[in-house]
């Protein structure tokens, strides 16, 4: 055997193996390959059985959030300027159509301030347009730019923070995607295969997860009318009166004077957990970051004897009494089972979502019915090859051999590839499985025509296959990159089933060049290695 011939065999050795291990790894049984082949072909919704949600992102909320936040910086920037107005409020979008007509109104400013103030919103608020409304009273307006940005840009980290609360359960084969073609769409699909009730999976994504350490101004009161009237009917300055969340089997409420302004914020926490207080019962652990573990140090050391109140969701949840300096920790308790308390760790590791959710659709796709498609997608596929192989054998006789061994290392590779990306194999990737079979036949038949021809010029045996296979490489090529362009436009354009479908057929062109041009290739050297001096090639 010629050196190159050994190194063609070794190489196409060395493809095999790395395909059985990432299809079934190292099993000491058979078993555990099939245990093993089960786990690393990662099924479908339609194919396992699951959940399907359809969630709308408010994106009303964030606008509202941004506008919020203009009016603190800008009560600030007016502050240092010594610039005095009589009131700054926005108006209240109620829907996701009308979040574009935020605004923020500025009433009362005075008149020899104005040039000095139109000149503070150039240059410190860029993005949104001023509009007089009358001698001393304005208008801020978003810029529609920045408006799509702030849509886009909503829709993205909740899309990223609703992928990381379903990691956080395990859930790793889910897929969170934007629905629709629009950049400003505010739809979100979720796929969870093999979740059939996902009660659980939709408290933990509809949790805003807003936490908040507040200075505790003053309570706790038995009722808002109490708070209310301790203070004259008027609440302090930048305060706010927040309700205590009710504890299992206690009646009446609990309500605490806050400041409005956090000390520390969701944003600050680095990692939560689950664990135990000293009377055995559930809390949630979380660690702040290094620059807001500074802060707390410092805020709690200035206000030890007074109450830290936290709050998750607009609702206290515990309101202790600052003890000692406290850096980098804290803890929420209150969870009613181990279960709530890391539900609330996972939602506080995954981040607040920028806006709330809303269902628009929820299905459930039932194992009986995945079951039925894999039965069918498999007898379908089973048939398909059977006639393959009857054909090829049948009009190529040994030849056919051949095709079927390349044939039946396509299958094989594009499994492996597919477990190797953690590619989820759905309905219609076995439709482009089977394509695949089409595809890797009809090169076959270029090349087996093409050598048929040679031999019938009077060609020798390995010339006629040296030639047919070079003529036939560029027509092979030429098929499958444009087939390949095709698949390019289905995943850019196409909905998660017809990416699959993409997906799935794309591995099989790359495989099929493998296997038609070189595998092919390489079994004819070596039967005409094994017989030099073969009469006539069986074909």
């Amino acid at each position: 055997m010629s050196r190159n011939l050994k190194y063609k065999a070794a190489f196409i050795a060395a493809v095999i193996l790395l395909c059985f291990y990432g299809l079934v790894g190292l099993p000491k049984s058979l078993e555990e390959a099939r245990s093993n082949f089960r786990q690393n072909i990662k099924l479908g919704l339609d194919l396992r059985g699951g959940s399907h949600l359809v969630l709308q992102v408010q994106v009303q909320d964030a606008f509202k959030a941004e506008a919020d936040l203009v009016i603190d910086r800008l009560k600030e920037d007016l502050a240092k300027a010594n610039i005095g107005v009589q009131a700054i409020e926005r108006n209240d979008p109620a829907s996701m159509d009308e979040a574009d007509s935020i605004q923020v109104n500025i009433r009362g400013v005075p008149l020899d301030n104005t040039g000095a103030f139109r000149t503070l919103i150039a240059e410190r608020f860029p993005q949104w347009v001023l509009t007089p409304v009358s001698s001393t009273d304005y208008r801020l307006n978003i810029r529609q730019s920045e408006a799509l940005a702030l849509r886009r840009d909503t829709v993205e980290r909740a899309i990223r923070t609703i992928e990381n609360r379903i990691n956080g359960l395990g859930l790793t084969e889910a897929t969170v995607q934007q629905r629709g073609r629009s950049d400003a769409e505010s739809e979100i699909l979720v796929q969870m295969p093999g979740v059939d009730d996902p009660a659980r999976v939709k408290a933990i994504l509809q949790t805003a997860a807003v936490l908040e350490l507040v200075e505790v101004k003053d309570g706790p009161f038995s009722g808002r009318e109490q708070a209310l009237a301790k203070h004259g009917g008027v609440l302090p300055l930048n305060t706010r009166l927040v309700r205590e969340r009710p504890r299992p089997g206690e009646t009446g409420e609990t309500w605490y004077l806050l400041a409005r302004g956090a000390v520390i914020t969701g944003r600050d926490v680095r990692n939560a957990r689950p664990s135990r207080d000293e009377f055995n019962r559930w809390e949630t652990d979380f660690t702040l970051s290094q620059d807001a573990a500074k802060r707390f140090g410092r805020f709690t050391e200035a206000n030890v004897g007074n109450r830290l109140a936290v709050v998750l969701d607009g609702q206290i949840r515990t309101a202790p009494t600052i003890q000692s300096r406290i850096d980098d920790s804290g803890r929420i308790s209150g969870a009613a089972s181990e279960q709530d308390a890391a539900d609330l760790a996972v939602v506080l590791k995954a981040g607040s979502l920028p806006a709330k959710i809303v269902y628009l659709e929820e299905r459930t796709v039932g194992p009986s019915l995945g079951a039925d498609s894999i039965r069918d997608g498999f007898i379908a596929g089973l048939i398909g090859l059977t006639a393959v192989i009857g054909v090829m054998l049948f009009f190529y006789r040994n030849s056919g051999v051949n095709a079927v061994l390349a044939l039946v290392l396509n299958a094989v590779i594009l499994l492996a590839a597919l477990s190797y990306f953690g590619a989820v194999l759905t309905l219609p990737g076995i439709a482009g499985v089977i394509l695949t079979i089409g595809m890797a036949v009809d090169s076959n038949v270029l090349v087996f025509e093409r050598i048929k021809e040679e031999l019938a010029s009077g060609k020798a045996i390995p010339a006629a296959v040296d030639v047919g296979f070079n003529r036939a490489f560029l027509t092979i090529i030429d098929t499958h990159v444009t087939t390949v362009v095709s698949c390019a436009f289905l995943f850019i354009f196409g909905s998660g089933p017809v990416k699959g479908f993409a997906v799935t057929l794309v591995i099989g062109l790359i495989a099929n060049v493998f296997t038609a041009v070189f595998v092919s290739k390489t079994i004819f050297e070596w039967s005409l290695f094994r017989k030099p001096r073969m009469a006539q090639l069986s074909i």
